[in-house]
């Protein structure tokens, strides 16, 4: 097996929406906003090779949008999907999984493409992965919600018949499902409803890919929730959970977000969990 690191670029959000109730005189110190009071966020995959799989987790933004809507979000920087792939000498069409943690637009937009007047799955011969619960939280959002979940970046997923969905499992806060040999997913519910985490076994350590139950090594601390959460006190409750079991295992974790780190683990301070080292996946 092997994990690489997939840059896709950045994008900014206001600060105080990625740090909700926490002050900015506190959150500026460790993640510094700029004279809009925005703050530069990766948008960074991960693609898991393994055996006969090449698993792409998340794809970013996408390109098919419309200026005004790039325009809320300065996308930046020279990394691509593409150009990222052909690092390690794969392309789009090498892929056989697209795992989607869910389906924000930030998280999906890539998985659909624009050709000419049609919508087409960008990877042709990938299985894509949703759960149905998730899938139809986001089919039929919430007024608050709704403007993260595209229509584009969705509906044309499920009219290719590339979508397969992963079964949620009744307990879905303690059971761990498995997506194969070395990977399984762990469920939360805080950011909205029903995400998953791929966690991986790689060379005798557990990867978590952390989505938005941690965007930053800066939300490590327990209240610092995102404004953009819908349920912030599940995401309290989960990131407590996690972070323990994150500390007594040795869990490497894998931020999408991070612009400034891409893993850490952790450990337990006087202040509580913190990050301990930090590093690049290859580094693992």
């Amino acid at each position: 097996m092997n994990l690489y690191s997939i840059p896709t670029g950045y994008f900014k959000l206001d600060g105080g929406a990625m740090f909700g109730v926490v002050p900015k005189s506190i959150w500026s110190k460790v993640y510094p906003a700029d004279e809009r009071n925005l703050i530069d966020l990766a948008l960074r995959c991960l693609l898991i090779e393994d055996g006969k799989r090449l698993i792409l987790v998340d794809n970013g933004l996408g390109d098919k949008q419309d200026a005004r809507f790039f325009s809320h979000y300065y996308p930046h920087g020279d990394d691509t999907l593409n150009s990222s792939l052909a690092k390690y000498g794969f392309n789009r069409d090498d892929i056989t999984d697209v795992f989607l943690t869910h389906l924000h637009f930030d998280h999906c937009g890539g998985s659909i493409v624009r050709k000419g007047d049609q919508l087409a799955p960008a990877f042709r011969n990938a299985t894509y992965w949703s759960n149905q619960r998730h899938w139809s939280w986001a089919t039929t959002p919430n007024e608050r919600e709704k403007a993260s979940f595209l229509k584009e970046n969705i509906l044309p997923i499920e009219e290719s018949g590339q979508l397969k969905m992963i079964e949620v499992p009744i307990n879905l806060s303690q059971t761990l499902v498995n997506f194969g040999e070395h990977i399984r997913i762990r469920f939360v519910c805080g950011h909205t409803d029903a995400m998953m985490l791929p966690q991986i076994a790689y060379k005798g350590k557990t990867v978590v890919y952390m989505a938005d139950l941690l965007p930053t090594v800066a939300h490590i601390p327990i209240p610092y929730v995102m404004a953009y959460d819908m349920f912030p006190l599940t995401t309290l409750t989960e990131k407590k959970s996690f972070l323990n079991k994150a500390v007594d295992n040795d869990y490497v974790l894998f931020f999408e977000h991070d612009a400034l780190n891409e893993c850490c683990t952790l450990e337990m301070t006087e202040r509580g969990v913190r990050s301990k080292e930090r590093f690049l996946i290859s580094e693992v």
